[in-house]
């Protein structure tokens, strides 16, 4: 066999369709992959720790309206493409935007923390997205969220600030 064979595959030809594109890529997904090894052996220090955290996008979705499966454990999905996080905490459903409220960065879950963290100014939300520290003065954004048979639908129309509509912010989650 021959480096020419065209039955070999060729290591430089890009992979179409392969979910790991780069190695920032592969790390996410190891190091997502690790922390969830840890939270299924109970090696994650709180409840809140164990919380998984999944990429996905929506089952539908229209303009204002986007609709995910009910998640079956707790945990978080984070939709990249439309800005949303889903979680599930304690028996409850919360649709959170992605951006810290302080200055509009992508917000992370820090498995080991059991908290949301703003990578930029390092400000920390509990799951249910109420502030814990750092520079932001105000808890997690978040938005409306309503059941649909077995689904929940999160509406990004329905922006909830802490500070702007607290009657609304404290009730824009789902009890499961």
């Amino acid at each position: 066999m021959s480096r020419d064979d065209p039955s070999l595959p060729n290591p430089s030809a890009p992979c179409d369709g392969c979910p790991i594109e780069g190695r920032r890529d592969f790390l996410r997904e190891a190091l997502l992959a690790v922390a969830g090894a840890y939270a299924t052996l109970g090696a994650a220090p709180a409840r809140a720790a164990a919380l998984g955290v999944r990429f996905d996008g929506p089952l539908s979705s229209g303009d204002e309206e986007h609709t995910y499966p009910i998640p079956a454990t707790d945990g978080a999905m984070i939709d990249k493409d439309n800005q949303i996080i889903l979680v599930r905490y304690e028996q409850k459903a919360y649709a959170f935007n992605l951006s810290c409220p302080h200055q509009n960065t992508a917000l992370r879950w820090y498995v080991q923390d059991g908290q949301f963290q703003c990578p930029k100014h390092h400000s920390r939300y509990r799951p249910d997205g109420v502030f814990v520290s750092g520079r932001a003065t105000r808890s997690m954004d978040r938005l409306g969220i309503r059941r649909d048979g077995a689904n929940v639908v999160v509406d990004v129309d329905k922006f909830y600030r802490q500070d702007k509509n607290p009657a609304e912010w404290e009730s824009a989650f789902l009890t499961l």
